[in-house]
C-alpha cells in the first residue's frame, strides 16, 4: 500500500494494489462478493491475463495505524496485463521436443493464465496443472510421480520452485532450471544446470546460477543447448580422429622392422605428420559447423563416455584399413622394382593423404565428403593448402628430397598413391550413407 498527502482538502489517500486473494483479504469482502470477484479472476485469467487487484481507502489522521489491515479499504475492481509471448518462443520450444528436451512452466500466474499462454507456445499437456495449494498438501512421493506428466505448475511461491526441481532430480532427470528473484537462488543451486536472467535478475540470483543470460530471451538457453551439442560432437571427432590416424603411424614404425623391410617413417617423417595432426584437431574439428541432425537426437546418457564403443570401433577400422593400404602400397612398390626411397615416397604419400582424407571424412558423420568440402571450413582450406604445398616442395626440391630420404616418383606413381589411400575411407563413406537412411 502506498500513501498520498491530498492537495485540496490535505487528507491522505491510501491505494493498494497486489493479488486478488490479498486485496479481497484486505478489503473483509463477505463470501459472496469474493466468489463474485474470483469469478471475473478465473475469467480474466482464461483470457490470459495476469491479474491485480486494486483497493482505496482514507483518512485525515496523521497517525496512521501499525498494519494496512486496519485501514477501512475499499475494493475498486481488477486490473488485467497483457504480456505478450515472445514470437520466437513457439519455434525454440518445438525445437526442445525435438531435441528430446521437456520444458515446464512454473508461474505465479493463475491456472487459466498459465493454461492460456502454454497453449499458445504449444506446451504440451497443458490441460493438467499443479498449484501452490496442491503442492503444500502432497509429499515428495506424490509429487514425484505427479511431475512426470505435469507440465503446469500455477501460482507458484519462488520456495516451491525448490521442491519441483528436487522432484525432477529424483526422478533420474537432468534439469536446467531458469530464474530472477532471491527466493530462486536455492532452486537455482540444487538445479543441474542454473541459469538466471541478466537484465532483471537479482544479484543473489545471479551468483547462485551455472549460467547468466545477457537478454533473458528462452531461444537463447535452446541455442546454448545446440552449440553444446555440436562442441561435444567435435570433441568426439576429435579424438576418433587422434586415435585413427596414429595407427598408421605407429604401424609403419613397427611392422617394416618385424617383416625385415626396409624402415618408411623416420623422425623428420612423423614430425612433418604431427604439424598435420595438431592443427587439425585444434583448429579444423573446432570451426566444423554441428552437424544436422544435432537438435533432432535425444539427449546424451549420463553414463555414456566421450569415447564410446562405436566411435572406438569406427576410429579403430579407420586407422587399420589405412594402415593395410599403406603396407600394400609400399610392399608392391618394393616388389615392382623401386627403389627404397621411391617405396618409401610412395608410402607417405599415401599416409599423408589418407590422413587428409580422414580429416575430411570425420568432420560429419551425416554428410558425405564432397559435402563436407562444401561447408566452407575455412581452418580446413588452411590445413590441406599448406600440407599440399610442402608434401609437393619436399617431393621437387632435391635438397628437402635427399633430407627426407625421399625418391623422385612420376605424376602417374603420386595420382596412385593418392588414388590408394582413398580407398581407406570409402567404406566409412558407405558407413555415413547406410546410417542415414535410418528413420
Amino acid at each position: 500500500s502506498n500513501v498520498y498527502r491530498s492537495r485540496s482538502d490535505k487528507s491522505f489517500v491510501i491505494a493498494s494494489k497486489g493479488a486478488p486473494e490479498a486485496i479481497i483479504d484486505l478489503c473483509h469482502l463477505n463470501d459472496k462478493k469474493k466468489a463474485e470477484v474470483m469469478e471475473k479472476v478465473r475469467l480474466m485469467s482464461l483470457q490470459g491475463l495476469r491479474v491485480l487487484g486494486v483497493a482505496r481507502s482514507s483518512t485525515n489522521k496523521k497517525q496512521f495505524p501499525e498494519i494496512q489491515h486496519d485501514f477501512d479499504f475499499e475494493f475498486i475492481g481488477l486490473i488485467g496485463f497483457l504480456d505478450p509471448v515472445r514470437k520466437s518462443v513457439t519455434a525454440s520450444l518445438k525445437e526442445c521436443y525435438n531435441a528430446g528436451i521437456r520444458v515446464i512452466m512454473v508461474t505465479g500466474d493463475y491456472p487459466g493464465t498459465a493454461q492460456y499462454v502454454a497453449r499458445q507456445i504449444g506446451l504440451e499437456n497443458p490441460d493438467e496443472f499443479i498449484t501452490g495449494d496442491d503442492l503444500r498438501k502432497i509429499d515428495h512421493l506424490t509429487l514425484r510421480e505427479r511431475i512426470r506428466t505435469v507440465n503446469v505448475f500455477a501460482r507458484v511461491i519462488p520456495e516451491q520452485k525448490l521442491n519441483i526441481v528436487n522432484a525432477l532430480k529424483a526422478n533420474g532427470l537432468i534439469v536446467a532450471m531458469t530464474g530472477d528473484g532471491v527466493n530462486d537462488a536455492p532452486a537455482l543451486k540444487s538445479a543441474h544446470i542454473g541459469i538466471a536472467m541478466g537484465e532483471k535478475g537479482t544479484d543473489v540470483a545471479r551468483e547462485s546460477a551455472d549460467i547468466v543470460l545477457l537478454n533473458d530471451d528462452f531461444s537463447s538457453i535452446v541455442q546454448a543447448v545446440k552449440l553444446g551439442r555440436r562442441i561435444f560432437d567435435n570433441l568426439r571427432k576429435s579424438m576418433a580422429f587422434i586415435f585413427s590416424v596414429h595407427l598408421p603411424i605407429a604401424g609403419m614404425s613397427l611392422l617394416p622392422i618385424i617383416f625385415n623391410l626396409p624402415p618408411v617413417l623416420l623422425p623428420a617423417h612423423i614430425a612433418f605428420l604431427e604439424l598435420i595432426i595438431d592443427p587439425a584437431c585444434s583448429t579444423v574439428f573446432e570451426s566444423e559447423k554441428e552437424e544436422r541432425d544435432v537438435m533432432n537426437r535425444p539427449p546424451r546418457s549420463l553414463k555414456k563416455p566421450l569415447f564410446d564403443k562405436e566411435t572406438f570401433t569406427l576410429s579403430l577400422l579407420q586407422g587399420l584399413s589405412l594402415l593395410m593400404v599403406v603396407l600394400v602400397v609400399f610392399v608392391l612398390s618394393l616388389n615392382k622394382g623401386m627403389t627404397e626411397t621411391q617405396s618409401r615416397s610412395m608410402a607417405f604419400i599415401t599416409i599423408v593423404s589418407g590422413n587428409l582424407m580422414l580429416i575430411i571424412t570425420n568432420l560429419s558423420y551425416t554428410t558425405h565428403f564432397i559435402n563436407i568440402l562444401k561447408n566452407r571450413n575455412v581452418a580446413l582450406y588452411a590445413v590441406l593448402a599448406g600440407t599440399i604445398a610442402c608434401l609437393g616442395m619436399v617431393l621437387s626440391i632435391p635438397g628437402l628430397r635427399s633430407l627426407f630420404h625421399f625418391g623422385s616418383l612420376s605424376l602417374l606413381n603420386i595420382t596412385l598413391a593418392v588414388g590408394m589411400s582413398s580407398i581407406s575411407i570409402i567404406w566409412f563413406e558407405g558407413f555415413k550413407a547406410l546410417k542415414n537412411r535410418r528413420p
